[in-house]
């Protein structure tokens, strides 16, 4: 089968030691520390074939994430910009949806031609992260197109454990509007927003104020999803316009271009402060990877008992004034991944309702196997989600 493979020299940056484990291994748990000279290109590899408890998938739609492009995009000294855990060589690609085409032989809860989406959080179920219920921390984690094979293939392997039917969104009503893979692909970077909102917030109530900064894939989702779920106030910021434009598609009461406003003599904190009636927000998404310049601004215009999501990944570091969060008894969380907790189905759910556009991000299609062309797109930071598709 054709697929795009990632390849780089394994190169550690000075100070950086890796651990036996990394050695070993050859996952780098800091990618951006260790990978150098990331090539990428169309590669003919093995066709797969599935263990007992897996099932093939032919691949019809998977969008390009931000970690995608910061793996093939190197920084000046050549090394990739992805800060998460990488093997390499690997399949790129991890928000996939297609059709199964072959069966393991303990499978029981799904057919050949079963429409699905799998997670791309590869838990082992056996550690104590996962048996305690938090399988986004599973101690073993492989992750899809990093450390695991993935989805800008024509064919993948999933685990049956991993997948989900997407029958539910095979109605006329759905069908008519939206392309139930390309769905069932916009589920993962859905469902790392439902993760950071839902269940690290574990306090998000309707009539909540909301603030997401960022309105790439995962902030325009954390629109939509709080939108949804009854936030009386969403705002959004990007420095993009064309962003800007995509999250009051979304949903968002307000949307802006935070250099504009500055050019027009106001202030995000400002804004900020102005759109809660001077009581700050509840919520506070970061989805920018740019905490050095989010996060001040949210310790300025957080409400009493608030919270600080972080999304966005990124290698960098912020500073906190940490007598904030004291007299507010505010918190700032980290949220990582999809998996568990009832986020797939429940985003079917909501998207069978339609109740929660996913669709209204795709701004830029592709056909495999163009996907240099995708991750192109994806770069130029214009675009909100990416996709890749295949007939």
């Amino acid at each position: 089968m054709k697929a795009f493979v990632l390849r780089g020299e394994w190169s550690p940056r000075s100070g950086y030691a890796p651990t036996s484990y990394e050695l070993t291994s050859r996952k780098a748990a800091v990618a951006s520390q260790v990978w150098r000279h990331p090539q990428a290109t169309i590669e003919d590899v093995a066709d797969p074939s599935p263990q007992p408890d897996e099932v093939v998938i032919r691949i019809r739609a998977c969008g390009v994430c931000g970690s995608d492009v910061h793996c093939v995009d190197p920084n000046d000294e050549g090394y990739v910009r992805f800060s998460g855990p990488a093997r390499l060589p690997v399949i790129l690609g991890h928000e996939y949806a297609g059709e199964v085409v072959a069966l393991g032989s303990a499978v029981t809860t799904l057919k050949v031609g079963d429409p699905v989406a799998a997670e791309g959080m590869l838990w082992c179920g056996l550690c104590e992260p996962c048996r305690r219920g938090t399988p986004n921390q599973c101690v073993n984690l492989e992750m899809v197109g990093f450390s695991a094979p993935g989805a800008f293939a024509e064919f993948i392997i999933a685990k049956e454990r991993y997948c989900w039917g997407l029958q539910p969104l095979m109605t006329p009503r759905v069908a008519a509007t939206s392309d139930v893979f390309e769905l069932g692909a916009l589920l993962e970077p859905a469902g790392c927003a439902y993760n950071g909102l839902f269940v690290g917030h574990d306090r998000f109530k309707p009539g909540v104020r909301v603030a997401v900064f960022g309105a790439g894939p995962i902030g325009l989702a954390a629109v939509a999803l709080a939108r949804a779920a009854g936030a009386s106030v969403v705002a959004a910021f990007d420095p993009v316009e064309e962003r800007v434009g995509l999250a009051r598609a979304m949903g968002a009461h307000y949307a802006h271009d935070p250099d504009s406003l500055e050019r027009s003599g106001l202030s995000l904190v400002s804004v900020l402060l102005e759109l809660s009636g001077g009581q700050g927000f509840d919520l506070h998404v970061e989805a920018a990877g740019a905490a050095g310049q989010t996060v001040p601004v949210m310790e300025q215009t957080l409400a009493p008992n608030g919270r600080i999501i972080y999304l966005g990944r990124t290698g960098a570091r912020a500073s906190l004034h940490l007598d904030t969060f004291i007299s507010g008894a505010s918190t700032i969380a980290g949220s990582r991944g999809h998996a568990g907790h009832g986020i797939y189905p429940s985003l079917i759910r909501m998207t069978a309702a339609r109740i929660l556009p996913l669709a209204g991000m795709i701004s830029y299609r592709v056909q495999f196997p163009d996907v240099e062309e995708a991750l192109v797109q994806a770069g130029d930071m214009r675009q909100g989600k990416v996709m890749v598709i295949q007939a």
